[in-house]
């Protein structure tokens, strides 16, 4: 029986110590609540932090009490809870991504107890995993991890989410150990984001400083291919809903009605934090009741600022500047029966949060950087008489969801002032058209779907994974296939050339046939029930001075030219050209800034080589030239193709898998054989039928059915199907 293990740093519970004695309470976070149906089910389990540090005596007695819930607890050390959590994932990480890297510290220490922590929470899912099982790792302060368990479980199925934004490349790369991050993060076979930014973002990056390649959000490594997506997360929205017609609950709306008559409220809830633009939201607040004064009075700023972190300089100096910043703003405007901003510096119970929801009338939400932000939903959940208006800053990761709420940039301080007035005056028509279709969002896009999509994919992306794997040509595989081969009666070997009948050169005119290759090749066709067909991404110039003695047929240039041995070359349809004066001094302009390169230009093609570049320097510049070619490409109906040490862009409608079919529509075979290396030779593999024997060269990761893994294992094989 295969289990889910979900692992975050913290576990779904709260431990408390009161006067000595440990006690358990339920988290009421999002993610707990959303994943509770997965780890409490069956024998499925939760790996985490307690989320302070326990003593040795009394370790044995948590195992114990968490173990009859499914809970399984990583414990730190204080020294621990210092270097890693506080030191490298708060102050490394956390600004990094959330692109306040002025405030990052890149501590060797700090680093150091981040791979220990990692890998002590490596060893514990390895005590717990079986084969078969899933993994499902979450955040940023377990980057490492997936790549850590791939290393000693190569065949799990592990899954990443990250809940706080991903960096441009130019952020990240500032971290000193970025490499190793994402080589741990690339571990997992399903990687999740919040929105699709932060996957372009987390795509970018990864090709830049890794020897992947990536076409659309599919990462294809040597080993395994790897799906990058986004899943909004959501809420329990019926929790929210029902929590409303509590008792308690109507209790504390009544008294808030009471306590503010006549006043509108605008809600503001946050954690301590410089990425929660508090600041421009107080002074954005500050010049609406300067600019409107008509609302001296009538309008309060009701604020909850969760305490985090404020023994750190940086959080401290941000809680004196909200103080400050409050008191200034009371102390001008305050008047005998009102006060503008009604500011609380404590964490809130849930049955509290949901009476302010359903009370106030705007909710302003407007931090500078957040993966999705949770409190918006919430808003909008408790809205159950389709009233009130969210103001949401377009950098919070629900913005792009929630696109009927007033979207403001959180750094303009007039567009909040301006979105606070429409807010305020909005009918209530229009309240209600808007909420309605946001209320729709989230009780659609809820956490129970989220939660749901995403092991769906998973497990979509283990199938499809399965189905690239191609299969060793060993002993056995070699003589079957000898025996088919024997047995046939019309066969066609189509065989790619570059990688797969010679190695490659640095110098790609140098990688001409050697004696070796004619005479296989010559054994080969004396058969005459053998038919070659040479399907390469060769100018057709070269293939027909290199083998146009011999009685073989030709693919050329990736399907764009054709030649039967008896006819003269003939080139596809409806080709054009015309694109390359748009795209070649693209290429020139990566060529000038990357010594060792080179533009070949092809009939309906252009290829960029950087084989003889230094490596890093070649990967940098390839990397960067598909990302800046993706959207020239997609407008020109072009299709880039990342090779072995080359780039090519060509016509979208040249395809070798469509050349191959067309060959065998003039053609009969009873045996199809096809061997390539490339990318481009995927399109053949997949455009043949499923009794063809397709074998892939150099990696395993394949639509064909078997692979080898060099050139001169393929011509062992073909001497031996000659013979």
């Amino acid at each position: 029986m295969t289990k889910t293990i979900i692992v975050g740093n913290r576990l779904p519970v709260k431990i408390h110590d009161e006067g000595g004695q440990l006690s358990l309470r339920s988290s009421e976070g999002g993610l707990a609540t959303g994943l509770s149906s997965v780890h409490s089910g069956g024998d499925n389990l939760w790996i985490g932090w307690p989320g302070m540090a326990i003593h040795e005596d009394q370790q044995e007695k948590i195992v114990s009490e968490l173990k009859g819930l499914n809970l399984i607890p990583i414990f730190l050390t204080e020294e621990e809870i210092n270097n890693f959590y506080e030191g490298f994932c708060n102050e490394t990480l956390w600004p990094v991504f959330h692109y306040m890297s002025t405030y990052a510290k890149f501590d060797p220490v700090h680093w150091q107890s981040y791979q220990d922590v990692n890998k002590k929470f490596c060893d514990k899912v390895l005590e717990h995993a079986e084969p078969g099982d899933v993994i499902w790792i979450h955040d940023y302060q377990l980057l490492l991890l997936p790549g850590m368990i791939r290393n000693e479980r190569p065949d799990a199925s592990i899954g990443f989410f990250q809940h706080i934004p991903f960096p441009s490349y130019e952020i990240f790369r500032l971290i000193p150990w970025r490499k190793e991050l994402l080589n741990g993060i690339t571990g997992a076979d399903l990687i999740g984001f919040h929105t699709y930014d932060d996957v372009r973002h987390f795509l970018s990056t990864a090709t830049h400083l890794l020897p992947i390649r990536t076409s659309a959000n599919i990462i294809t490594s040597e080993e395994r291919t790897i799906v990058v997506e986004s899943f909004p997360m959501g809420i329990d929205v019926t929790k929210f809903e029902q929590s409303i017609q509590s008792e308690n609950v109507q209790k504390h709306i009544q008294t808030l009605k009471e306590t503010f008559p006549g006043v509108q409220l605008v809600l503001s809830i946050d954690r301590l934090d410089y990425s929660k633009g508090i600041i421009p939201r107080l002074q954005a607040f500050d010049n609406f009741l300067t600019e409107h004064s008509e609302y001296l009075g009538k309008v309060s700023l009701y604020m909850i600022i969760v305490p985090s972190r404020d023994t750190v300089p940086q959080y401290q100096q941000l809680r004196n500047e909200i103080d400050q910043l409050v008191g200034n703003i009371n102390g001008r405007y305050r008047t005998v029966g009102w006060e503008p901003v009604y500011y609380f510096y404590r964490s809130a119970d849930f049955e509290t949060l949901v009476s302010l929801y359903a009370t106030a009338d705007v909710c302003l939400v407007t931090p500078m950087r957040d993966g999705m932000n949770l409190v918006c939903k919430e808003y909008i959940a408790c809205r159950i008489n389709n009233n009130g208006v969210l103001i949401l800053s377009e950098m919070a990761g629900a913005s792009k969801e929630l696109i009927e709420s007033i979207i403001v940039n959180p750094n303009d301080i007039k567009e909040i002032s301006s979105a606070l007035v429409e807010a305020l005056t909005m009918p209530a028509e229009e309240q209600e058209r808007r909420m309605k279709q946001l209320r729709q969002v989230i009780s659609k896009f809820n956490i129970t779907q989220w939660v749901k999509i995403f092991m769906e994919r998973l497990n979509e992306v283990k199938e499809l994974q399965n189905s690239m794997k191609a299969k060793l040509v060993g002993p056995i595989t070699e003589a079957n296939i000898k025996k088919q081969f024997t047995n046939a009666q019309k066969r066609v070997l189509f065989l790619d050339y570059d990688g797969t009948l010679v190695g490659f050169k640095v110098r790609v005119e140098q990688a001409y046939p050697d004696t070796e290759l004619y005479d296989i090749l010559n054994s080969l066709i004396a058969d005459p029930a053998n038919k070659i067909v040479i399907v390469s991404g060769r100018n057709h110039e070269t293939l027909e001075e290199w083998f146009g003695q011999l009685p073989i047929d030709f693919i050329a240039e990736h399907g764009a030219w054709m030649k039967l041995h008896t006819k003269e070359w003939e080139t596809s349809p409806n080709l054009t050209d015309e694109w390359k004066k748009e795209i070649y001094p693209v290429l020139n302009l990566y060529t000038d800034r990357t010594p060792g390169t080179f533009v070949e230009e092809k009939s309906f093609s252009l290829v960029w080589h950087y084989r003889k570049a230094d490596e890093g320097l070649g990967e940098l510049r390839a990397n960067e030239l598909t990302s800046n070619l993706r959207y020239i490409a997609a407008d020109k109906g072009l299709q880039i193709l990342p090779g072995n040490k080359v780039i090519e862009v060509k016509n979208i409608e040249v395809n070798k898998g469509r050349a191959v079919n067309s060959w065998l529509n003039q053609n009969e075979a009873d045996l199809i054989l096809a061997i390539g290396d490339d990318h481009t030779d995927e399109d053949i593999f997949k455009a043949l039928p499923e009794t063809a024997i397709t074998i892939k060269v150099g990696s395993n990761i394949s639509s064909a059915r078997y692979y080898l893994n060099k050139y001169i294992e393929v011509r062992k094989l073909l001497k031996t199907l000659a013979g």
